[in-house]
């Protein structure tokens, strides 16, 4: 058993990054396997928390890999200069000249015989199964052998029920092993996969860099994507881009700005952001299936007297000094982590959703924020919402908006289909969805986010089924009509709960 501790330093080896996030953790036993070791002798082990070779003695060609920071990125070198020796015969399955004394260089180099460590380790107190990724062994790139440690650490966290963490440090598929390399990806999605059907987490941290199969598997596919600043993070590698490619395009913050993942996290920061979001996500006794106990409503934090009129409850949800969704997030948990993207390309910084913690359970919010509602953020709800539900986590939503976005760069991003994904996510979701009203009703992009049969409202709040201006100009109606057709929409809080479209009216805290 290793001790933890320590915060991670700019290069880290796969055992030093797993060092640097976790209490504890021992090596998973080695699966089996028909390969062959690529030099005699067992492979040297280096201390826990060092290098087994320091990084300043490391060869031009095969930098160390940072958990924070920039390295040259090599995946294309990494294809053609990493493998595994296959009980086939020598040099690999395609008998690739100089393929075992690439390997014998890079397991006296680093210690390591593959490129990924599998461990079970506590992390701030979770138990988890951990994916470690030593990309100076040639370039942390996937084999056959690769294949078998990530089969057999999926299945170990399955038949354990635990999370899997992945700390991803790769260059992508095995050259030197062919299709017998490529097909890995097959194999690891499917684990992926069964783990993701049996309820249990996923957490990726992209370190540098993390690049084609292995993003678009043990990353892209993560319920929760963190990233490490600066880092490389794309399918393809800097040797197979275009050469006019936007480098921001394939850095942690230009994937975090095209909503591809949740969140960039400085190295020092990292062990305790994965310990919140392991607590948040393995809750105890949190099962998709299981009977949930619904999330309260949380207490009305506006004006408490209800509106005489129509156009009073409109003009009441516009005033901008209203309390929003921030207020009421930090009033109702104790504490909480977002999730960002819609992994479409798209973010939405008018819609906040997450995990939060409050009386010790979790619960997941989606929190529209006064402002039109965008595809993006209908889709980050949509996949909110269906986390949460394989989670066995209830699940709050707080709507507020005047309405789905409406411009040509909505219709563009596909709105009528984010909006319907939203409103299926909500429809077939098993564990109970509670929503809040605490501003502006706008229609079906409010209503998208609207729990059927379990909706409250504030006082200081309406809802309807077209913004009483817009129905006027509908109507034909004269400007100084507005009021009246606010009030013949029926739209006041008190009269949503006689019209049974809601269940209640909050009171104030």
């Amino acid at each position: 058993m290793h001790e933890g501790g320590g915060l991670p330093c700019t290069r880290l080896t796969a055992r030093q990054a797993l060092a640097a996030v976790a209490d504890t953790y021992r090596e998973l036993p080695e699966p089996p396997g028909g390969f062959a070791p690529a030099a005699s002798g067992p492979p040297p082990k280096a201390p826990p928390g060092t290098s087994p070779e320091p990084s300043s003695k490391a060869s031009p060609d095969s930098p160390g890999e940072p958990l924070s920071g920039t390295v040259r990125d090599t995946s294309p070198g990494t294809k053609t200069e990493s493998g595994t020796e296959q009980a086939a015969g020598p040099d690999g399955p395609l008998g690739w000249r100089g393929y075992d004394e690439a390997r014998g260089r890079a397991r006296a180099r680093t210690g390591e015989d593959e490129s990924v460590v599998a461990a079970l380790a506590v992390i701030g107190g979770t138990e988890a199964v951990v994916l470690s990724f030593e990309f100076r062994y040639l370039g942390g790139s996937l084999g056959e052998r690769t294949g078998d440690r990530l089969e057999a650490a999926y299945t170990e966290a399955r038949e354990r029920g635990l999370p899997v963490v992945s700390l991803i440090a790769t260059g992508g598929s095995r050259m030197q092993e062919g299709m017998r390399a490529l097909t890995q990806l097959q194999r690891v999605t499917r684990q992926s996969a069964l783990n993701r059907a049996a309820g249990l987490p996923q957490i990726a941290v992209l370190r540098d860099p993390t690049t084609g199969g292995g993003w678009a598997t043990l990353g892209a596919a993560a319920d929760v994507i963190l990233a490490l600043p600066g880092a490389q993070i794309g399918f393809a590698g800097s040797r197979v881009r275009p050469p006019d490619a936007d480098p921001h395009a394939y850095s942690a913050e230009g994937q975090l700005a095209s909503g591809q993942i949740d969140a960039v996290v400085p190295a020092d920061r990292l062990r305790g952001t994965l310990q919140r979001w392991l607590r948040l996500l393995c809750p105890p006794g949190g099962s998709a299936g299981r009977d949930v106990e619904p999330a309260t409503p949380p207490k009305a934090l506006g004006a408490p007297g209800l509106p005489e009129s129509g156009w009073q409850a409109v003009l009441r949800a516009r005033e901008a000094r209203r309390p929003h969704a921030e207020a009421y997030l930090e009033a109702y948990f104790d504490d909480r982590e977002e999730i960002s993207g819609d992994r479409c390309g798209g973010v939405d910084p008018g819609l906040r959703c997450g995990f939060g913690r409050r009386d010790g359970r979790t619960i997941a919010f989606a929190a529209q924020c006064g402002t039109a509602t965008r595809p993006a953020g209908f889709r980050t709800a949509a996949r909110l919402v269906r986390l949460a539900d394989r989670l066995g986590i209830p699940v709050l939503t707080l709507v507020d908006t005047p309405g789905a976005a409406n411009d040509a760069a909505a219709e563009r991003a596909g709105a009528g289909a984010a909006i319907a994904d939203c409103f299926a996510a909500l429809a077939t979701a098993r564990v109970p969805v509670t929503s809040l009203l605490i501003g502006e009703g706008g229609s079906g992009g409010a209503l998208a986010l609207a729990a059927p049969g379990r909706l409250w409202a504030t006082p200081d709040s309406y809802f309807s089924v077209i913004a009483p201006e817009l129905a006027a100009a509908i109507l034909k109606r004269d400007e100084r009509q507005i009021h009246d057709t606010a009030d013949q929409l029926r739209i006041r809080p008190q009269d949503l709960l006689e019209l049974d479209v809601i269940r209640g009216i909050v009171p104030p805290t």
